[in-house]
């Protein structure tokens, strides 16, 4: 029988959840998106779990299709694994902070294992200020009438990255749905020339302290060309006069090229990641 003080969040525990996940805004976007935007009542696509006192939660996780705690410490990580490890596993990754998702999956392996692939290092990355490559002026914002040819890039890119096919079993409709809300919320971007998606990037999340780049992708034969450096310049420069105070991502340690890129726009280290992929 489950002892340890966790329990499924509500509406009611809106400003404690809140302030929580202000104090560490980078880290936990992610989970503060779907709160601001779902709120915390029952839902089919998740739930959201506190660890500690009913008037203050010590640390969260959101269990859903991606399970990610955020703030856990050594005891939160085993009074979640514990409650969550009896449970059929629903979920395709485990994400967060490196610490605790590393400590979390040591738990939870034995029960939900094997994995797929475990990114031990992501190191995550934030900036605040214009940076100085001088961006593509043809990157721009994909018109929601562009799903059609924007797709097949997303869909390259989701396979490059993690491996698998987006498409699934539905034939792509839910991961397309995806794409077109990107695309209709004004935060999906492409260089698109004689019809060819040459450079993309998403926002993926949006919070009020921060914009997270995911799907950065270049066309494999345009690669080497600079097109990313000044894709991403013009990303940031968008996301930044446009949606939030700062922009944000995470990206894979081994990922030389990449890392250059970020380096070189200005984007500073705020902490680690990692990912477990299923």
């Amino acid at each position: 029988m489950l002892t340890l003080p966790v329990r499924q969040l509500a509406e009611a525990d809106r400003a404690a959840v809140e302030r929580l996940l202000a104090a560490n805004p980078i880290a936990a976007a992610q989970v503060a998106e779907r709160v601001a935007v779902r709120g915390l009542g029952w839902r089919a696509d998740g739930r959201l779990y506190g660890y500690g006192g009913r008037r203050q939660p010590e640390a969260v996780l959101w269990s859903g299709g991606q399970v990610s705690p955020v703030g856990a410490n050594a005891a939160a990580v085993d009074a979640f694994a514990d409650m969550i490890s009896v449970q059929p596993r629903v979920c395709a990754s485990l994400v967060g902070e490196a610490e605790s998702v590393l400590a979390m999956w040591e738990r939870l392996r034995p029960s939900w294992g094997p994995e797929r692939t475990v990114r031990t290092c992501q190191p995550l990355l934030v900036l605040d200020t214009i940076p100085s490559v001088k961006p593509d002026p043809l990157v721009r914002p994909v018109r929601p009438d562009e799903v059609d040819l924007v797709f097949p890039a997303s869909v390259a890119m989701y396979t490059e990255e993690v491996g698998v096919s987006p498409l699934g079993e539905d034939g792509g409709r839910g991961y397309r749905g995806r794409v077109a809300e990107l695309a209709r919320a004004g935060r999906s971007y492409a260089r698109i020339v004689d019809g060819q998606v040459v450079f993309k990037a998403e926002l993926a999340v949006v919070t009020r302290h921060t914009a997270q780049i995911q799907g950065v992708w270049v066309a494999p034969g345009h690669r080497g060309h600079g097109y990313a450096a000044a894709g991403m310049a013009a990303v940031v420069r968008d996301a930044l006069r446009r949606v939030a105070p700062t922009v944000s991502l995470y990206v894979n340690d081994y990922n030389a090229p990449a890392r250059r890129v970020y380096d070189r726009l200005g984007f500073r280290q705020v902490g680690v990641f990692a990912t477990v992929l299923f």
